[in-house]
């Protein structure tokens, strides 16, 4: 274990946080409203924890995967520790647990919050919210990269912080160097600043442009409104937001492809052909459950309400438009089926994500044939034109097991912890595992965590960090040889 480096990899992370603070200062300076100095202190108290531990860097800058993946867990902690400063300091959530939970929450994408009036938090807070969806949508330590020494110890940081679905279609090649990673957080800001201008355009106010943005592209789900994007009651703005949630659940190595021209990767990508074939299914069948059941008077209002909120739960985003709960049961069990899938692997959503689906499926069909119709033939499962090897679907199984198996045992401790009923217990331990945000029951869209216990709410977040960083790494620290030489 490379103990100075680690410490190193910290502080290079608490010194790119106290930097983010800076643009919830600015806020703060132009409206005025009384979170200036605790933001201040915040970005103050970060820098001097991280300084010192950035400045006496090894000589001999070196991780390995076990380095990497402390950095990835603890690394996570720290940071939403140093993130729920502003909020305690201003007294706005002055209780630790809640501060820390909302940070983790917004960090890791998640979206799910314990704040009952959102709009009474002074403006530079609420763009430091947001922000933390920013930084943690195209996953922070990504962002360290480009601030740390060239060298494979930043592929293995990225591994750590990658879905095994991304070393199933080999997109962990991108981050080689710093230039790709450049690339890749280019595209990812060209994305939230052309979302920020169309949604200004439409007459939303520039800062709440940039609010629902931060939110959008990163599918998390963080808004400035109470009543989320329902509040403006607009089909404009639900449009602009779908289309941009949409493309936030994208490999974002296939926007990096369409820049390069290199078109036929594109073409043959068979998690993107899976992603349009599952969203327009689903957005077509619950349209035509809430067109029949009268839910919405006619078929685009049925759709715009129907396909935004598919959307959002399946991207893992967690915006709202309408309180889902008064749907009819058809259309909320197939929002709680799109639950369980998420978005591409590379893309910034959470969730079990699609391509582990596929290749379940694909395994499924070739274990039939290979059973009933050619039991002596060797049947290969292709994926993007290439074989997908033994190893990889192995672990695309484990992997789909143990989401199903935690989601049941955290709802077991959670009914325990909190005394909830089953529904919302479940809903909770989903919503944070596939770092949701809304659920059903007593966390659905018109409810919040406010009313989770202490020990349910560090539960939680305990569960959206092994969500946002894809289950192995956390979970490997629990093997007791992990942590023997």
């Amino acid at each position: 274990m490379h103990f100075h480096s680690i410490v190193y990899v910290i502080g290079t992370l608490l010194l790119v946080t106290s930097g983010a603070m800076i643009f919830p200062i600015i806020t703060a300076l132009i409206f005025m409203e009384g979170d200036l100095f605790p933001l201040i202190y915040s970005a103050a108290i970060t820098f001097s924890i991280g300084f010192p531990f950035w400045w006496f860097a090894p000589s001999n800058y070196e991780l390995n995967f076990k380095d990497s993946l402390l950095i990835a867990v603890f690394g996570w902690i720290i940071i939403s520790f140093v993130s729920a400063l502003p909020f305690i300091f201003h007294g706005s959530i002055p209780k630790l647990t809640d501060a820390f939970f909302e940070m983790m929450s917004g960090l890791t994408t998640t979206g799910a919050t314990i704040l009952t009036d959102i709009e009474s938090l002074p403006h530079g807070l609420l763009f430091w919210r947001s922000e933390t969806h920013l930084l943690g949508g195209m996953g922070f330590l990504t962002l360290t990269l480009i601030f740390l020494p060239h060298g494979i110890a930043g592929v293995r940081i990225f591994r750590a912080e990658s879905s095994p679905g991304q070393v199933i279609t080999q997109e962990k090649i991108l981050p080689r160097n710093r230039d790709a990673m450049i690339w890749l957080w280019t595209i990812y800001l060209g994305l939230n600043f052309l979302q920020t201008f169309l949604l200004w355009l439409g007459g939303m106010s520039f800062f709440d442009s940039l609010c629902h943005s931060f939110g959008t592209v990163a599918t998390a789900g963080f808004s400035p409104k109470n009543d989320s994007v329902g509040f403006y009651k607009s089909s404009y703005f639900d449009w602009v937001i779908l289309v941009f949630m949409f493309l936030g659940g994208m490999t974002f190595m296939i926007f990096y492809n369409m820049l390069k021209g290199e078109w036929s990767s594109v073409r043959l990508n068979t998690e993107l052909r899976w992603y349009f074939g599952i969203v327009i299914f689903f957005c077509i069948i619950t349209t035509l459950i809430l067109l029949i059941s009268g839910t919405y008077g006619g078929f685009f209002e049925a759709l715009r309400y129907g396909a935004f909120q598919i959307i959002s739960i399946l991207t893992t985003s967690g915006f709202t438009t309408t309180d889902y709960e008064l749907w009819p049961q058809a259309a909320q069990m197939f929002l709680y089926v799109v639950c369980f899938i998420g978005a591409c692997a590379g893309s910034t959503t959470s969730g079990i994500k699609i391509v582990h689906f596929v290749i379940i499926w694909k395994y499924m069909v070739s274990s039939i044939k290979k059973m009933f119709f050619q039991p002596r033939t060797i049947l290969p499962i292709y994926l993007n034109q290439r074989v997908v090897d033994n190893f990889a679907v192995n672990l695309t199984i484990c992997y789909f097991i143990a989401n199903i198996f935690i989601v049941f045992f955290g709802a077991c401790i959670m009914v325990l912890l909190d005394s909830k009923d089953f529904y919302t217990a479940l809903s909770s331990v989903i919503s944070a595992l596939m770092n949701i945000g809304p659920g059903f029951g007593e966390i659905g869209p018109s409810e919040n965590y406010s009313n989770i216990s202490v020990l349910g709410k560090w539960f939680l977040s305990l569960l959206m960090l092994i969500g946002r960083l894809e289950l192995f790494s956390v979970l490997v620290l629990l093997f007791p040889s992990f942590w023997k030489r």
